[in-house]
């Protein structure tokens, strides 16, 4: 076997060679939690020459995959004042991602962070969503926590209100020279909330351009309504709802929500036997409602909140981080999942690939497409020409002239395209897209 420049051959010894397999391993294999797959396979080739390398590699395995995975969570408490709404007063508990863990301290340095802002449920504390926090911020992201609106008679535009305005807020403490948060607030937002606060999650992405994404966490109607707010977003959404959720069943809320979307790409996952309040930490007050309705979680929480990351995590670190990787993982595990039943109207990674590695991957839909179909993208307008081709490159039809609406360029496909397989490229002032098509 060769790696690198050293070859091992089957009749040596390997402790002296150790060091230098493992770094010509380190060298060729992507530092990630993959790397200890491949390395774990490496070492049931190599036992048969010793104990020294399996101990060593585990140890390698272990203080790699620790340092590639996790930021510390930092934490402020930050109020702020929207002076258009009489100087109202945002008290807000930020996360983020920080170089230790603990109370004001650094910013990760060198770098930009997406924000999200999170709207709580009815009557709930911000503490109630330590699950929430300590499985996003970890990956890349800063989470505001708004503390507003938590009586029994709470405005829900108010609260929506507060969730588009502490992003502006964010930016703004991006350019103050004496923030903890100077030149470490990206461009790239979105909303998350529960129950009530993911309905004010939807009155949020209806109120502010600067929201690109919306995740929602057993989604309650509003008033004004989500569900009417719904129909006016195009942006990409994902929903998670409980099957068992009797304090907003599915089919009064997350449903209609889903349905109203004019999203390109929207994903509703239903977990089966999971609960309302199970998507929080354990919490009186949400339970003392929960208590007096039915069907009951079959799940556990901790396993409810297994599932619903699973699929949260992925699918913030593709449309905030643009990490194509997450993208391939979110198809992958809803297509595999047997815990959810799963809507969606697109696939995020699994049929494109670009000449150039930062240009955007449009969102096509529907997939399979029968007439029409439809290019999400968020500057549609830089796309030069597009071709629907064979698999081996024959193009079967040409575009240079487009039509667009809010979920991007929408093409007609030819009546004489037969059910199968295609391409459709894209040329962009950038570079060159390629995805597959499914016709069916």
């Amino acid at each position: 076997m060769v790696l690198g420049c050293q070859v091992i051959d089957k009749n040596q010894t390997l402790p002296n060679k150790c060091s230098v397999i493992i770094h010509e391993a380190l060298k060729k294999l992507r530092i990630g939690r993959n790397l200890c797959l491949s390395i774990k396979q490496f070492v049931t080739l190599k036992t048969m020459h010793g104990r020294f390398l399996p101990i060593l590699i585990t140890f390698f395995c272990f203080w790699l995959d620790a340092a590639a995975q996790n930021y510390g969570i930092g934490h402020t408490s930050i109020t702020f004042l929207d002076a258009s709404r009489g100087n109202r007063s945002i008290a807000c508990e930020i996360y983020y991602p920080a170089t230790t863990a603990g109370d004001n301290v650094p910013v990760v340095s060198g770098k930009r962070f997406p924000c999200v802002s999170f709207g709580h449920g009815f009557v709930m504390a911000w503490d109630a969503y330590k699950n929430v926090w300590n499985a996003i911020v970890p990956q890349g992201f800063i989470m505001i926590f708004p503390k507003t609106e938590g009586s029994t008679a709470p405005s829900h535009s108010e609260f929506g209100n507060d969730l588009s305005f502490v992003i502006s807020a964010m930016e703004a403490q991006s350019k103050l020279s004496s923030s903890l948060f100077f030149e470490r607030i990206d461009s790239i937002h979105g909303v998350m909330g529960h129950s009530m606060g993911g309905g004010a999650a939807f009155l949020a992405a209806e109120k502010s351009n600067k929201i690109k994404f919306l995740a929602t966490l057993a989604p309650a109607d509003t008033k004004p309504s989500a569900i009417a707010a719904a129909s006016k977003l195009s942006i990409p959404t994902l929903i998670i709802a409980g099957g068992n959720d009797c304090v907003t069943p599915p089919k009064d809320h997350q449903i209609p929500m889903f349905d109203s979307l004019r999203s390109a790409c929207k994903t509703l996952v239903s977990i089966n036997g999971g609960s309302h309040c199970q998507m929080a930490e354990d919490n009186f007050l949400c339970n003392f409602g929960e208590a007096t309705c039915s069907p009951k979680a079959t799940i556990s929480r901790s396993e409810q909140h297994q599932i619903q990351f699973q699929f949260i995590v992925p699918w913030l670190k593709y449309h905030l981080l643009k990490d194509q990787t997450s993208g391939k993982t979110f198809d992958s595990v809803s297509n595999k999942s047997t815990a959810v039943n799963i809507r969606k109207n697109c696939v995020l990674t699994a049929t494109s690939r670009s000449s150039q590695p930062n240009i955007e991957i449009p969102i096509l839909h529907p997939l399979p497409v029968s007439n029409t179909l439809y290019v999400g993208l968020q500057n549609p307008s830089a796309v030069n020409e597009i071709m629907l081709t064979t698999l081996n490159g024959r193009i079967l039809h040409r575009w240079n002239q487009f039509e667009f609406n809010e979920r991007g360029i929408i093409l007609q496909l030819p009546d004489n395209i037969s059910t199968g397989l295609y391409f459709l490229n894209l040329t962009t002032s950038v570079g060159r897209i390629e995805s597959k098509l499914i016709k069916e």
